[in-house]
């Protein structure tokens, strides 16, 4: 025997555990229930930050969530950069509906980073009245029990709880191309990651002590990185903290998104991955059912395998995507496996234009993640 056919054999072998591996384990964390049967913090007073930067899909469904929390005292805070953004209507009909639940809106732009989230959130930060503090994206549908979710992951060694984007409600091919990318493989890994400890934070929601923030400088040390979740996960690290996530992520409604966009997005995000956490970005590259099946195929074709191995690790390999799905109730549809496949394809390709390029725009906003540079401000 070979030894690239021995390795060949090994890498197959490697892969399919650590893909299944991850698959059992997330499945089991997530139908696992309440791990914490009390909480020693109780229900304290919170403050939620919602940044929003102009109209997205089912908009005044998300940011209305907020105002039907089952959870005794919190406040909502709005943040908006610019007084022409075209969601301000909503949101001041969302407050005028809900007058029994205390919400402000603020509006205004502090330029402490290149991160125009960031800036938004600035204001928002210094006027919260309470101590715990959550930062969550307007796209975001926060369920009656949100707070209460979040605090249940929270015990003597935590810095901060978070919750990986879980796409929902696609509308047409773009959107479900999206939810490949969002649940089975970027949900799954950063939920596999905080089973075995190494949870890190993501900037769809965020909940954490105004304190651990603080030791640092306040919200400006998440100005630390290009991207406040690369910042937030360093500096809770170095608090000798962990970050932790979510049982059940939290749902993004999607609607229809064009292909482009979509791209445009992970590639922002592979591009902050590659500054931000190189050593994880370099194992990306080999991630996904490309490579361990066109390996597998090539080990047939070889005789080095029997020739069914191949065609059932493909089956196996994406019907296990689908068993993650519908344990979870994560969107699951006839489409899916046809997303998840060109998904996996695009992988590599990703991984690729991540490395050969350093802009990207973030709404409206030309960035530079080596320059560490805002190139073109947000257009009025």
């Amino acid at each position: 025997m070979s030894i690239a056919i021995l390795l060949a054999q090994i890498f197959c072998l490697l892969a399919a555990l650590i893909h299944f591996g991850s698959i059992a384990l997330v499945t089991l964390r997530g139908r696992a229930g309440r791990l914490d049967t009390a909480n020693p913090h109780g229900q304290p007073p919170v403050s939620i930050l919602r940044p929003v930067c102009g109209i997205e899909h089912a908009i005044d469904r998300t940011l209305g969530s907020g105002f039907g929390l089952d959870y005794p005292d919190y406040e909502l805070i709005f943040c908006v950069a610019s007084a022409s953004d075209p969601a301000i209507p909503g949101i001041r009909r969302l407050m005028a509906a809900n007058p029994a639940v205390p919400a402000r809106l603020l509006i205004g732009d502090d330029r402490i980073s290149i991160n125009p989230k960031l800036n938004n959130l600035v204001k928002g930060w210094d006027a919260a009245k309470h101590e715990w503090i959550v930062m969550t994206d307007s796209n975001v549908l926060m369920p009656p029990d949100y707070i209460d979710r979040m605090l249940d992951r929270w015990d003597a060694t935590t810095g901060l709880v978070c919750s990986p984007p879980l796409g929902s409600e696609p509308q047409g091919y773009g959107a479900e191309f999206e939810c490949a990318y969002l649940n089975t493989y970027q949900a799954r890994w950063q939920l596999a990651a905080d089973a075995l400890g190494q949870g890190f934070a993501q900037g769809k929601s965020m909940f954490l002590r105004r304190e651990n923030l603080d030791r640092h400088g306040g919200i400006a040390a998440l100005a630390a990185d290009p991207a406040e979740d690369a910042a937030a996960t360093k500096a809770i690290r170095a608090n000798g903290q962990r970050v932790r996530l979510v049982r059940q992520p939290f749902a993004q409604p999607l609607g229809a998104r064009a292909l482009r966009a979509v791209w445009s997005r992970q590639l922002r995000w592979a591009r902050l991955r590659r500054v931000t956490f190189p050593a994880f970005f370099c194992m990306e590259f080999l991630t996904g059912g490309l490579f361990p099946i066109a390996i597998a195929t090539w080990l047939a074709f070889n005789d080095a395998i029997p020739g069914w191995i191949a065609p059932l690790l493909a089956v196996a390999w994406y019907g296990a995507e689908a068993f993650l799905a519908k344990n979870l109730d994560w969107h699951y549809s006839r489409r899916s496996p046809l997303a998840w496949v060109p998904r996996d394809l695009s992988l590599p390709v990703l991984w690729i234009a991540a490395v050969c390029g350093n802009g990207f725009e973030w709404r409206g906003n030309q960035m530079d993640v080596k320059k560490d540079s805002l190139l073109a401000t947000e257009a009025d």
